[in-house]
């Protein structure tokens, strides 16, 4: 094994895509401080800096594990515009969240997401959530606690880290390992997740 420090972001990325944690260890590392720092200096919220910062770094895994991170001698620079959108995301939503018009006050209260939910969506909802339960049930112990600790106790990954004794990058890989198992699951036995 290379000592993962005295490669380039390049071939760390490579490195870990083959299945080196380390090297996401050290990329994640490398570049924590600015990318942090970025996040937070925009939102001016720690907590939301932190839920972004760890969204950032799961985009980060995702597209490299699934081969869609184009190589081409800038990880960082990369990664910096991952955190920037994921920023405009979070402004976008807490816009559309808190705006309300006037004028389109007789569309906005006809809007279907605003009306008393149906027999039929309550009780697709309740199916879909049994569903979610029992596919939860079937991952892996390690998989199954990272994702009840993230999804039901909205906890963060730093808190994950320290109350399973892990690092970040593992709580984080056990996540993502957690989503494409129960997509996998999902679909081979055929269990719709969403409306």
């Amino acid at each position: 094994m290379q000592i993962t420090e005295k490669l380039t972001d390049e071939q760390l990325v490579r490195a870990f895509s083959e299945g080196d944690n380390a090297a996401f260890d050290t990329l994640l590392m490398r570049h924590k401080t600015r990318i942090f720092n970025y996040i937070f200096q925009v939102v001016k919220d720690k907590a939301v800096a932190d839920d972004l910062f760890q969204e950032t770094f799961i985009k980060a895994i995702v597209h490299i594990k699934q081969g869609s991170y184009v190589e081409n001698g800038k990880f960082g620079a990369w990664l910096g515009r991952v955190a920037h959108n994921l920023v405009i995301d979070y402004f976008r939503q807490e816009k559309s969240e808190s705006e309300v018009s006037i004028d389109d006050s007789d569309n906005m209260l006809n809007r279907r997401e605003l009306a008393d939910a149906s027999v039929e969506d309550m009780l697709v909802d309740s199916q879909i959530l049994k569903d979610v339960r029992s596919l939860v049930k079937e991952l892996p112990k390690l998989q199954r606690e990272v994702l009840t600790m993230r999804y039901y106790r909205n906890m963060s990954f730093k808190e994950i880290a320290e109350a399973t004794g892990v690092s970040i990058n593992t709580a984080l890989g056990r996540m993502r390992y957690a989503i494409l198992n129960l997509r996998r699951l999902a679909s081979e036995k055929n269990v719709l997740l969403e409306k």
